[in-house]
């Protein structure tokens, strides 16, 4: 692609751009759409001081490098003008046409998303974004190329301005461009971004590169001039172009790799453009006959195509200093989607829409982005998933009857269960890799044969996460989970609901439960209960919603023998003495026969011992109101030893309304003592109060909750 400078194009040198490709263009209707946003743009500059209508133009210049219809063209050098004119979207509609007009009204709209802010405004952009891409895939043709344009003048911005913009740009734009199929668009952005964002790494690749062709001369002249005589050796019909890469790629292969610049091989590139699709696999053969192919290297997107429609085989080869060169073979026809991607599309050739054969249709690629991030909930969730889906490379592996699924690189065999369905997914227990049975987090090759395994009942499991790389697996291992936990707190808030309405003496029945969603503006009795049981809201406002006279009111006591919401009928309890937990705290239930059960703090370090049995856990929640002093905790304090200290300790923890059941020296020196004093409160927010009283008294070096998890799991512990 070129980068002709855009400046002082007049309407005339624009037609005559497009007309290069497209003799039919509407030459009125361009002259119309320049001189009206000329005229709209009339008396802004930019910020090198140039008229502003300087940029739509050469927005649209770019655009006829990618040879692209009239509808975009005009698109550009009317982008600007609802966002910073008089003009309307009715007055653009009118001239113009619907057509010209929403796709203006599109790229306004994605100038408008702040796509630097914070996480999750990011992710609702991307979300926005998608959702222009998906009317009309020509918006962000047209933004992509603003976005080039503005990285080409950026320096006659503030340097802050720059840096954010660069940023951007590396994070969201250069990326999307690569998704599209765009990569010379991608490289050259990347490249500007890199100039911005680290202009001292980038001045010494160029330097290195300076060096490097002074010792060896024109090194790409000479193999370019080695390719053609071998493949017109075997009669093929090719053209061949090399070139360095992008400073920015070599600079991410030297980070990814570790190495120096001395050290990095593949630092040129070559392209093969044949006549036909067998001609590129006879100049294959010529190449590898020559050159010795580096293992591992070989891709042929021919035969297994990106979703974008590119299309190309790729090698590495190293001659015989052992220096590599990356080499790409295509057809013309390839070669034109190979570098306007998606774009390829629209594209127009001698006047007509071409016919490109290997084009995707854009709306069916939009489709496979979009699909999967509907469901995504979480904004972070979002956000990671189009980042994974933009980033990735792929692999291709087949299906037991010879099916091909495509996957990012890094892919697991959960990946695949879900690429199939997600009810393949979901049932997931195993798989076989070559007819190998191998772990859910081995990641797949190119070629290789994945058979699931999967049985009935099953369902993901919340480590799954950490093995998924798709943003399909992900959504749907996360959408899975989101439901089978909403099922127990449904569960839990059910019995919190029949507690806190017992307490007042009514029944939780289902119009009782429908009445309060409605007075608290949920979605229904489960909603509510879901909220319910996750400590969303509390029992008290449930009952109170339906009964206002009734609810407990936050100090009504509660008894100790029934203080824990979720036990069985006739079940009984015991605080686990590790970890001591209080009211106030969240807890969980372990099951033990003969014993009832135990209940612990949801941190304390002892449940590891319990994890692989699920069926031992139960949800629970402390009864709302207030509890007596009676619940013990255990303090650990360092004391200076001065007369006088514990009798004055003691006597705080009275006035806190607190009990000494016990106390217990650890530690004695000459100036200070460490002791443990068991006392008892009426919640952690008493404990914490209390705590904060003793730590104010200046004779109290340090003050901490004491847990004692030094003792062994007892075995009658372990097995229920």
């Amino acid at each position: 692609m070129s980068t002709t400078g855009h400046l002082d194009i007049t309407a005339d040198d624009l037609v005559a751009l497009i007309q290069k490709y497209n003799p039919k263009t509407n030459v009125k209707q361009i002259h119309a759409a320049y001189d009206f946003g000329r005229a709209m743009h009339e008396g802004q500059k930019r910020h090198s001081g140039e008229p502003y209508f300087t940029h739509p133009v050469a927005v649209a210049a770019i655009l006829t490098e990618q040879q692209l219809d009239d509808a975009t063209i005009i698109t550009a050098l009317l982008h600007d003008t609802i966002e910073d004119t008089k003009a309307s979207f009715k007055e653009i509609n009118a001239r113009f046409g619907e057509e010209v007009a929403m796709l203006v009204d599109g790229v306004t709209k994605l100038t408008n998303l702040q796509l630097n802010s914070s996480e999750t405004k990011q992710a609702e952009n991307f979300r926005k974004l998608f959702m222009a891409m998906s009317k009309d895939l020509r918006v962000i043709l047209v933004k992509l190329s603003d976005r080039l344009h503005n990285m080409r003048t950026i320096k006659a911005m503030r340097q802050e301005k720059q840096v954010q913009k660069a940023r951007e740009t590396m994070e969201i734009f250069a990326p999307l461009a690569g998704r599209m199929g765009m990569q010379w668009m991608r490289e050259e952005l990347e490249d500007l971004a890199f100039r911005v964002l680290n202009p001292e790494g980038r001045a010494s690749i160029i330097r290195r590169f300076v060096n490097l062709q002074r010792e060896t001369g024109d090194v790409i002249q000479r193999i370019t001039g080695d390719m053609r005589l071998e493949l017109d050796k075997r009669g093929v019909e090719a053209e061949v172009f090399g070139r360095a890469k992008k400073p920015y790629s070599i600079w991410r292969k030297m980070e990814e790799k570790d190495q120096s610049f001395s050290r990095l091989s593949d630092i040129y590139g070559f392209r093969i453009i044949t006549d036909s699709e067998e001609d590129c696999y006879r100049a294959l053969g010529a190449i590898h006959q020559r050159w010795r192919a580096v293992p591992g290297r070989f891709k042929d997107y021919i035969s297994q195509p990106k979703t974008n429609g590119y299309r190309s085989i790729h090698t590495t080869v190293s001659g015989r200093d052992g220096k590599r060169v990356e080499v790409q073979i295509r057809t013309h026809q390839m070669h034109d989607v190979a570098e306007t991607g998606v774009a390829a599309h629209w594209s127009y050739r001698d006047g007509v829409r071409s016919r490109n054969p290997f084009a995707v249709d854009p709306t069916k690629w939009i489709a496979t982005l979009t699909e999967q991030f509907d469901a995504e909930e979480d904004h972070e969730d979002f956000l990671e998933a189009v980042k994974l889906e933009m980033y990735s490379d792929q692999v291709f592996c087949f299906t037991p009857k010879g099916e091909v699924v495509k996957l990012p690189r890094g892919a697991t065999p959960i990946d695949f269960a879900f690429a199939i369905h997600t009810r393949i997914g979901t049932a997931c227990v195993g798989a076989k890799v070559d007819h190998m049975r191998v772990p859910l987090w081995t990641r797949l090759k190119n070629g290789q044969s994945v058979e699931i395994i999967t049985a009935q009942g099953q369902s993901p499991q919340a480590t799954w996460l950490d093995i998924a790389t798709t943003g399909k697996a992900r959504s749907a291992i996360r959408r899975a989970l989101r439901e089978e936990d909403r099922a127990r707190y449904i569960k839990l808030g059910r019995e919190l609901a029949r507690s806190a309405f017992e307490n007042v003496g009514r029944k939780s029945t289902d119009k009782a439960l429908i009445t309060a969603a409605k007075a608290l503006r949920f979605d229904g009795r489960d909603d509510l209960l879901a909220q319910l049981g996750s400590a969303q809201i509390t029992g008290r406002e449930v009952v109170q919603a339906v009964y206002p006279e009734l609810a407990p009111k936050p100090g009504e006591k509660v008894d100790m023998k029934r203080a824990v919401i979720g036990l069985q009928p006739g079940q009984s309890f015991d605080r686990a003495p590790c970890c001591q937990p209080l009211p106030g705290e969240r807890i969980v239930g372990i099951t033990f026969r003969g014993r009832g059960v135990v209940v612990h703090a949801i941190d304390c370090d002892r449940l590891g011992a319990y994890e692989e049995q699920p069926e031992r856990w139960l949800d629970l929640h402390w009864h709302e109101g207030s509890h007596p002093a009676g619940y013990g905790a255990t303090l650990e304090i360092t004391l200076n030893n001065d007369a006088g200290t514990l009798g004055r300790i003691c006597t705080l923890i009275g006035e806190s309304r607190a009990n000494i059941s016990d106390l217990h020296f650890v530690d004695r020196k000459p100036d200070f003592y460490r002791l443990l004093i068991y006392v008892e409160v009426r919640d952690v927010a008493h404990l914490h109060s209390l705590m904060l009283t003793l730590e104010a008294e200046s004779a109290v070096a340090a003050i901490s909750r004491y847990r004692n998890m030094s003792q062994p799991v007892a075995e009658n512990e372990t097995s229920a």
